[in-house]
C-alpha cells in the first residue's frame, strides 16, 4: 500500500489474497490472538463483516446470513463482492452509516461511503495478518499499511470506545511513536495531562498492539515512562 493508492482498490487486493490464502489454510487450524477461535471462526467473521458494512454503507439492515454450516471459500467470495460492488456503486460522498456516528447527535453526523472503503481495507489488513501467520506464512503489506491501521485506531477507534463507555479516557497522555517512519499519534486524554509515556517501535508492531495482536513486552517495541499506565489502557481496548 503507498499513501497515494485509493482503500477500494486496496480493499481488492486484500480480499483476493485472503480468498487464496483460505484455500491453503485448515479450517480447524488455530488463531490464538483471537481466543478460541479457529481459520473457519475467523474466515465466517471477516465474510459477515463485509455483509454488514455493505448493508451500512447502504444506509440498510442487512438480511441475517444464518448459522451456517458455510463453504468458507464460497461465503467469503459471495460477500466480498457483495462489499466491493457496493462501494463501487456508490457515490464515496454520499451519507452512510459509520461507526463515525455511534452516539453522536444527528446534526453533528459526518460519515460517507468512503467511511467504508478504508475501515473495511483496514479490517481485512488486520485479518489477513491473523491468517496468514495462523498457518505460519509472512504477511509483509508495507509500514504505509500500518501506519494507516495505527492512525485509525488513535482517531476513530479508541475515540469511540471512549464515547460509548467502553473505556475511560486515560489519566495520562500515551503517545505511540515508529521507529521506522516519522509519525506519532498521542491517545485521548484530558487536555491537561502531560505525557505519560512513549511506545516506540515498528508500525506493524505498533499496529498489531493496538489491535492486540503483540504483546508490550515484544522485543522490538520499547516503553518510556509510565508502563504502568500504558498497560492499563492496553487492557481497557483500544479496539472494539
Amino acid at each position: 500500500m503507498t499513501a497515494a493508492e485509493p482503500h477500494l482498490d486496496v480493499l481488492t487486493r486484500y480480499q483476493w489474497d485472503f480468498l487464496t490464502t483460505i484455500g491453503r489454510a485448515d479450517p480447524a487450524a488455530p488463531v490464538p490472538w483471537c481466543g478460541r477461535w479457529r481459520v473457519s471462526n475467523l474466515v465466517v467473521h471477516l465474510a459477515r463483516i463485509h455483509h454488514w458494512a455493505a448493508a451500512q454503507a447502504r444506509r440498510q439492515q442487512e438480511t441475517p446470513l444464518g448459522r451456517g454450516p458455510f463453504e468458507l471459500p464460497r461465503l467469503y467470495a459471495d460477500c466480498a463482492a457483495e462489499l466491493r460492488e457496493t462501494l463501487a456503486e456508490l457515490d464515496p460522498d454520499a451519507r452512510a452509516w459509520t461507526l463515525l456516528d455511534d452516539g453522536v447527535p444527528r446534526a453533528e453526523q459526518r460519515g460517507t461511503v468512503q467511511f467504508w472503503h478504508r475501515r473495511q481495507a483496514l479490517e481485512t489488513l488486520v485479518h489477513l495478518w491473523d491468517l496468514h501467520t495462523a498457518i505460519g506464512e509472512p504477511f509483509e503489506p508495507g509500514a504505509a499499511a500500518w501506519i494507516d491501521c495505527i492512525d485509525e485506531v488513535a482517531t476513530i477507534m479508541h475515540p469511540r470506545q471512549i464515547r460509548l463507555g467502553r473505556v475511560e479516557v486515560p489519566e495520562m497522555r500515551i503517545r505511540l511513536q515508529t521507529s521506522d517512519a516519522v509519525e506519532h499519534w498521542d491517545l485521548v486524554a484530558p487536555d491537561e495531562a502531560t505525557a505519560a509515556a512513549t511506545v516506540t517501535g515498528p508500525a506493524r508492531e505498533l499496529a498489531l498492539l493496538a489491535w492486540g495482536r503483540a504483546m508490550l513486552d515484544d522485543p522490538q517495541l520499547r516503553v518510556e515512562g509510565d508502563r504502568v499506565a500504558v498497560e492499563r489502557v492496553l487492557a481497557a481496548g483500544l479496539t472494539p
